[in-house]
């Protein structure tokens, strides 16, 4: 199979990644079919895949009069088999649930023409795990996109040991095609890259915080006005390239020392959850979360990742 042998696209699951990789297939001109599990969550996709393509739009980086065309490519059903029977290409986008995976692509195995390549947008589950049940072993992968993936570039893509070289080769070139920057992890690995880095830096704010050496405010704070900002266009190897390593070993000899790195959750972290302080969802967290705060950050991140697409 090559990348000349993909037409038809189908993406399981349409919530809050499942819509914008389907808009982006779409976009780049490739036929979509979407599933979910009610006819209520298809037409919410599909008004939220016509929102977003209206914001690219307005900011330039798409024509508006690519917008019909690219809804006119997206069809929806309910029905696993309508979805995916004449599929080259899947992409699994439903919730982190490793038992509900296994089943959707035990039922994609069965059901795919044998060519068809299955992908996971899992967030941290290994490709071994989600294909157990599944025989094409060596079309299996996953893709993990971030969010929102209509706006960042970059998808992970994690093959088992038993992934062939022709199925990351073909996904590889098919998401270059459509604009996407492809990574290839070569190990399995829980979290992959992208996932175990913001683990890392998640864990020491929140050891931050516990012990009382700076507020979630604060943290918040320094990452968006220091480092972050050098993140946006450096990778973190490429930052210590330019310091010298033999600089950044003697700030770790000590620091390292002091840097949580428990493997246990932080009690604050559960304290969250068990007080019901989810965040946005809650709208209580570190931060009192209203309508309009919401809103205004929402705002904040879209148009920074907007900004960050026009000048690519």
């Amino acid at each position: 199979m090559t990348i000349h042998d993909v037409s038809q696209i189908a993406v399981i699951g349409a919530g809050l990644m499942g819509h914008g990789i389907a808009q982006e297939f779409a976009n780049a001109g490739y036929s979509v079919y979407l599933h979910d599990v009610t006819d209520e969550q298809l037409e919410t996709a599909l008004t939220q895949i016509e929102q977003n393509l209206n914001v690219l739009a307005r900011n330039t980086i798409i024509e508006k009069d690519s917008i019909s065309p690219t809804l006119q490519r997206i069809q929806t059903s309910t029905e696993l088999t309508t979805v995916a029977e004449n599929a080259d290409f899947v992409v699994e986008a439903v919730t982190e649930n490793l038992t509900l995976k296994q089943q959707i692509f035990e039922g994609l195995d069965g059901i795919c023409p044998p060519h068809t390549i299955l992908a996971s947008n899992t967030t941290a589950l290994m490709p071994t795990q989600i294909g157990v049940n599944a025989s094409r072993k060596g079309q299996i992968l996953n893709t993990h996109y971030f969010n929102p993936p209509y706006l960042i570039p970059l998808v992970e893509l994690i093959r088992s040991p038993d992934t062939s070289d022709e199925t990351v080769e073909v996904t590889f070139e098919l998401l270059t095609v459509i604009g996407k920057t492809p990574a290839i992890i070569e190990k399995e690995a829980l979290g992959f890259v992208g996932p175990r880095l913001q683990a890392a830096l998640i864990r020491e704010a929140f050891a931050i915080v516990e012990q009382g050496i700076a507020s979630a405010e604060t943290v918040d704070l320094v990452v968006r006005n220091s480092f972050g900002r050098r993140l946006s266009v450096a990778g973190p190897f490429e930052v210590f390239e330019l310091a010298g390593w033999d600089l950044v070993l003697a700030a770790f000899e000590e620091l390292y020392k002091d840097l949580n790195s428990s493997p246990d959750i932080n009690p604050l972290l559960r304290q969250m959850v068990e007080s019901e302080k989810l965040g946005v969802k809650s709208k209580e967290g570190f931060y009192s979360w209203t309508d309009e705060k919401i809103e205004q950050l929402r705002d904040r991140m879209n148009h920074a990742l907007i900004q960050q697409a026009k000048n690519v």
